[in-house]
C-alpha cells in the first residue's frame, strides 16, 4: 500500500509537470506562427499525447523508489519547426521558455493549493498537502534543470536564439551530445550544484508571492 501511495504522491505533479510543460511548448510555438505540434494533436492537456514511457514513467518511478534527492523525466518532445516562426531566432526563446515558465506557474499553484488546505483545515487529508508540497519540489527540479544552457535543454534553445550567429552556431552542434552531458553532470554529483541556484531562486519567488507557504513546505519536504 505504502508503493502505492508513493507512486500515486509522486506521479500525479511528475505528469502534469511533464504536461504541460510540453502543452506549453506548442500553444506558444502557435501563438509564433508555427502550427505543427496543434496538427500532430500536441497541443492538449491529455497527457498519453506526451507520456514517453521511459522518460515520463520509468525513469521518475526507479528515482523515487531509490530516493533519489530530487525527481525529473521527460515526455515526447513537442516537434516545432523553427522556420515556420514569424522571427525564427527571436520567437525560439519564447517558444523554449514556455516550458520552463509553465514548471513555475505550476509550482505557485501548487504552492496555493497548499496554503488553502492550510486555510480550510483540510489537512486532516495529509496526502493532499503532501501532494501539493512535492508538486512544488517536482515543478521547481522541473523548471531549473531545463534552464540549464545546454541543447536540447530549453536553456540552450534559449541561448541558442540570444547568442549571435557562429556562437549560436556552434552551441547549437552541442545538441546530439547534450544527454550524454546532462548525465555525465549527475554521475559527477554536480548537476544538482547547477541546478540548485534556480531552484532557491524559483522558490523565494514563491515565497515572495504566497507568504504562509515556507513553513509548511520545509515541514512536508524540507525545501
Amino acid at each position: 500500500m505504502e508503493f502505492l501511495e508513493t507512486i500515486v504522491l509522486w506521479g500525479v505533479p511528475v505528469v502534469l509537470a511533464i504536461t504541460l510543460h510540453e502543452a506549453a511548448h506548442g500553444y506558444v510555438a502557435k501563438l509564433f506562427g508555427d502550427r505543427t505540434a496543434e496538427m500532430l494533436g500536441r497541443v492538449t492537456l491529455n497527457p498519453i499525447k506526451h507520456i514517453d514511457l521511459v522518460g515520463t514513467i520509468l525513469v521518475p518511478g526507479l528515482m523515487v523508489l531509490l530516493k533519489v534527492p530530487f525527481v525529473f523525466g521527460w515526455a515526447k518532445p513537442v516537434p516545432v519547426n523553427f522556420g515556420n516562426l514569424r522571427h525564427p531566432k527571436r520567437d525560439m526563446i519564447w517558444v523554449a521558455a514556455a516550458g520552463p515558465g509553465s514548471n513555475l506557474l505550476q509550482a505557485l499553484v501548487w504552492a496555493l493549493v497548499l496554503v488553502a488546505l492550510v486555510g480550510v483545515g483540510a489537512l486532516g487529508s495529509a496526502g493532499f498537502a503532501k501532494m501539493a508540497a512535492v508538486g512544488v519540489l517536482v515543478n521547481l527540479v522541473f523548471f531549473a534543470l531545463n534552464l540549464l544552457p545546454i541543447p536540447p535543454l530549453d536553456g540552450g534553445r534559449i541561448l541558442v536564439g540570444l547568442l549571435p550567429g557562429p556562437a549560436s552556431a556552434a552551441v547549437s552542434r552541442i545538441e546530439p551530445f547534450g544527454l550524454f552531458v546532462i548525465l555525465g553532470l549527475l554521475a559527477a554529483g554536480l548537476l544538482d550544484n547547477l541546478m540548485r541556484p534556480l531552484m532557491t531562486g524559483g522558490f523565494k519567488l514563491i515565497l515572495m508571492l504566497v507568504p504562509g507557504a515556507e513553513p509548511l513546505l520545509r515541514h512536508s519536504i524540507g525545501l
